[in-house]
């Protein structure tokens, strides 16, 4: 008998993940709340953290995409072709 896991039931997964969205959405109502020392001034805008977390993300994502195609060997690279 195959071991059962937690996440391998989608309510549970559906469930995980509104738990995250409720923890983003509460840390960035927080955002109007939270009096932060600021250095510039779009620092001060509501959401700022925020959107600029989500849009490096991605942008991580994309390079790493690209630097994929730049860096990744052949699917043969170790085998012996002598």
């Amino acid at each position: 008998m195959e071991k059962k896991h937690i996440f391998d039931k989608p309510e549970n997964v559906k469930r995980l993940l509104w738990i995250f969205y409720a923890i983003c959405a509460g840390l960035f109502l927080i955002d109007a709340v939270f009096h932060r020392h600021v250095i510039h001034a779009w620092e001060n805008l509501f959401g700022f953290y925020s959107v600029f977390g989500f849009v490096a993300c991605v942008v991580l994502v994309l390079v790493a995409k690209e630097m994929r195609k730049v860096l990744m060997r052949k699917d043969n690279y170790y085998d012996d072709d002598r």
